[in-house]
């Protein structure tokens, strides 16, 4: 069965605009096997792309009322929003693994940290001490933005987003911060 985008699926959206569940049920039902394998090429997961197929269709309910016919069709516009829930679900996959494996790490060095003299103990208290001391020696504007790069392993892109600023912004704040670092630091 091939899919033939037409007015009647403009029609369906109108419908669903106005919470009619039978228009939405036709659309899943012309669309959702088709979604399903565009989220699974990008996804791989079977579970994950059921995730992403169910979020697609709750969005298409919540704001079937912003489609507009004249900027594409209804495929093109499902198709969107089936490529962006899929990279945002890809994106916590990949920043679960990374938690998971810094856990593991931290678990790992904790198991190290038991064969840790008290003079190293010492050592590595006092250095992070010093480093507490010089990060809050740095406006909050810098800190927050080291704190999301490093503790939380954001991107540039992911932290201006998160904090509204511009990318040039953030860049030029990690790098000031990590400046002012060094040199309260020595590092230099």
């Amino acid at each position: 069965m091939s899919i033939q985008p037409s007015s009647e699926e403009a029609e369906l959206l109108i419908r669903i605009a106005q919470k009619d569940q039978v228009a939405l049920s036709r659309l899943y039902d012309r669309y959702a096997r088709v979604i399903y394998g565009v989220a699974f090429k990008i996804l791989g997961s079977a579970e994950e792309t059921e995730e992403v197929v169910l979020d697609v269709f709750s969005q298409v309910w919540r704001t079937a009322h912003r489609y507009n016919p004249a900027q594409g069709r209804v495929d093109a516009w499902l198709f969107m929003i089936t490529r962006s829930r899929s990279l945002d679900r890809l994106r916590v996959i990949q920043r679960l693994a990374k938690a998971v494996a810094a856990s593991t790490d931290a678990i790992q060095a904790h198991s190290l940290s038991s064969s840790i003299t008290p003079g190293e103990d010492l050592l590595i208290r006092e250095r992070r001490d010093r480093i507490l001391a010089a990060l809050a020696q740095l406006s909050e504007d810098q800190r927050k933005v080291l704190e999301l790069a490093y503790y939380k392993g954001l991107t540039h892109v992911e932290i201006a987003a998160q904090t509204g600023a511009s990318l040039g912004t953030v860049k030029t704040r990690i790098r000031l911060g990590l400046s002012k670092l060094r040199k309260r630091l020595d590092l230099v």
